[in-house]
């Protein structure tokens, strides 16, 4: 039986391809002769990518959505309808409302509530840590006050009539206990780099951290231009945070921004790789 790990970026806001790209996330992996799929970008385009590239998603065991924002959930509704049989693993606040004040007005990011009331019955909702199978983990957050980081990103969830900082009970982070040691895919991590290390070593005190894959949220807009939204010095302190805990790679896209991803690499060097659409990675 291999332990090795493949993961297939099957769409993200770029590509080196020539395959569809989108703002959004979704990645395909294999483990331990399971196939996993985290995610599914904004819409169904992730699927006709996936049969470019070799995909058979109707061999998945499960698929993982890793928050409640539509560029991560969309794609479902497509894939709900041309796989019938495979189920989705989330945190079940998944489904509360999520909005953003990107833009200078609040607006809806949240799954959408058709596509969601349709197939609930396609969603195993989980309320903690869960081992999902052999080697296999969904690792929601604990860290408290996460909310003031939801205010800084201007993201926000409904309660009652008014409008909060998200604290990101809807996010979690699918982690593989493997041969190299621990492997993190969070999508946006939402709750912080350090914070989303810090839980899921928690859970494996006597391993160590080897790859963390996803976006980081650094990415803004300012006068219509992309910034990072984070000072060099909170930039070095996340490089050098990683490479303290002696992380072997960190693969990073998406919401983690050019301005950003430009410079962790001049700090992490070749310990950092951007996963554009279409990029195939073993570990």
């Amino acid at each position: 039986m291999s332990m090795e790990m493949k993961f297939k970026i099957l769409i993200e806001n770029t590509t080196e391809e020539n395959l569809i790209c989108e703002h959004g996330l979704s990645i395909y992996i294999e483990f331990d002769n399971k196939k996993i799929l985290l995610d599914a970008g904004q819409s169904g385009d992730f699927i006709s990518n996936s049969d470019n590239m070799g995909v058979a998603l109707e061999e998945l065991d499960f698929c993982v959505l890793s928050h409640g924002h539509y560029d991560h959930s969309g794609g479902f509704e497509a894939f709900f309808d041309k796989y019938k049989e495979i189920n989705i693993y989330a945190m079940k606040d998944v489904i509360k409302e999520y909005y953003s004040g990107s833009g200078g007005n609040i607006h809806y990011i949240g799954l959408s509530k058709e596509m969601y009331s349709k197939n609930k019955d396609r969603f195993n909702l989980l309320d903690g840590y869960t081992r999902l199978c052999d080697g296999v983990y969904a690792i929601p957050h604990n860290t408290k006050g996460l909310d003031k980081i939801g205010e800084r990103c201007k993201l926000y969830k409904r309660y009652v009539d008014t409008y909060v900082g998200d604290d990101f009970l809807h996010e979690l982070s699918l982690v593989f206990d493997t041969p190299k040691g621990i492997v993190i895919f969070n999508s946006c991590s939402h709750g912080g780099v350090k914070n989303i290390v810090d839980e899921v070593m928690d859970k494996f005190k006597d391993k160590k951290l080897y790859a963390f894959i996803g976006g980081l949220h650094m990415k803004g807009m300012q006068d219509g231009a992309e910034i990072c939204i984070y000072s060099d010095d909170e930039v070095r302190g996340l490089c050098e945070y990683m490479m303290e805990n002696d992380i072997a790679k960190l693969y990073t896209g998406h919401c983690t921004g050019n301005k950003a991803y430009e410079k962790i690499k001049i700090i992490m060097k070749d310990k950092v790789e951007y996963i554009s659409t279409g990029k195939i990675i073993t570990i």
